[in-house]
């Protein structure tokens, strides 16, 4: 916290004034950006081209960059709305990285870098960096587990039928996923066994309707204070308790100090429960009401699963503020770049909010 608030302070009291006397007053919206982009420092992740590389030279990927940053900053829902108000803002498009209007590249070079920014996981290293500097040292107390589903414009991928009359399936039955995941398997095997295409998902609702919806779902710890700590992308009809034990084990890696771990009735399960004991955390869990005995919670735990309206309140900022209903890419990895540039603005405005 004393980093953050050092950093805080040099933003208003340097940053902002040399800000506003070589580009003139900024409106509150264009300072949050500023402080943004001061926290999250992106360019500091990506590598420098080699010089006199052989081929066409590749525009400046840092203000490419730093302008799809703005994108989630300002919720701007293409790239083409971006271009028209960077081409409109000259305060903003200096603060990206371009002095002139003729400087700013073309739609196409956007999607190329954003295509490589996909491909080469820069958002993921990101989100990492940002964690283990500001999260990392401090005592989290709850952290609140839930998933979110992602509309996504592409076809999803269609099942197979089952065959009628088929011959009894006589073989031993394979373990569950999550048998699977507690019996000793690495991080890197549970995240490659988890699907990650495009499918129809269906998941109901806090008024107990049942919503369906083409595209992905979106899983997400939360620290106290809302701040995204790890996040998984998955097809949209994974049921959310087979992410569970992976998120936990990301989250359990990134985190020094975690007490609580709150869940709802999807993640009640005895694995779950068992892993989360395991790494020294005390699962507080909803029980499924598909259960034939309902035990409440003590007044004391229900306080404490009260804390669990930060991922709700999370996932709500993330669609109305940081581009979460508005993704026009396709593919898993260019959704969760997509999605991960929203989350890494919406952490930064989480902990300026935690030292204003």
């Amino acid at each position: 916290m004393k980093c953050l608030s050092a950093i805080w302070s040099r933003i208003q009291q340097s940053l902002f004034p040399d800000l506003v006397e070589s580009l003139g007053p900024l409106s509150p919206r264009q300072l949050r950006l500023v402080a943004t982009l001061e926290l999250v420092r992106i360019e500091d992740h990506i590598p420098p081209h080699p010089f006199r590389a052989p081929g066409r030279p590749q525009k400046d990927r840092v203000a490419i960059a730093r302008a799809f940053v703005l994108k989630a900053v300002y919720d701007l829902p293409t790239t083409r709305a971006l271009l028209d108000l960077l081409s409109s803002s000259p305060p903003l498009r200096r603060i990206c990285g371009w002095e002139l209007h003729a400087h700013l590249p073309s739609e196409s070079v956007f999607s190329r870098a954003f295509a490589s920014f996909a491909s080469s996981g820069l958002l993921q290293v990101v989100h990492l960096a940002l964690v283990e500097k500001y999260e990392k040292p401090r005592v989290v107390g709850h952290l609140s587990r839930d998933s979110c589903a992602i509309h996504a414009r592409e076809t999803p991928m269609k099942r197979p039928k089952r065959q009628r009359g088929r011959p009894k399936d006589t073989s031993p039955k394979k373990p569950t996923r999550l048998a699977r995941q507690t019996a000793g398997m690495s991080l890197a095997d549970m995240l490659a066994d988890l699907p990650t295409v495009c499918d129809r998902g269906c998941k109901r609702n806090s008024k107990g309707y049942t919503e369906a919806w083409n595209g992905y779902k979106l899983h997400v710890d939360w620290a106290d204070g809302g701040i995204p700590v790890s996040c998984l992308l998955t097809s949209a009809s994974l049921h959310d308790s087979q992410v569970a034990i992976p998120l936990a084990t990301m989250s359990q890696q990134r985190l020094s100090t975690i007490f609580y771990d709150l869940m709802d009735s999807a993640y009640d399960a005895k694995e779950i429960r068992a892993h989360s004991l395991a790494m020294g955390h005390v699962p507080i869990i909803e029980q499924n009401p598909r259960r034939r005995t309902m035990t409440k919670f003590e007044l004391a735990t229900q306080v404490r699963y009260n804390e669990r309206t930060n991922a709700e309140r999370g996932f709500a900022r993330l669609e109305d503020e940081f581009g979460g209903r508005t993704v026009r890419v396709r593919g898993h990895a260019k959704v969760l770049t997509h999605l991960l540039f929203g989350l890494i603005a919406l952490l930064a405005d989480q902990l300026m909010r935690l030292v204003c």
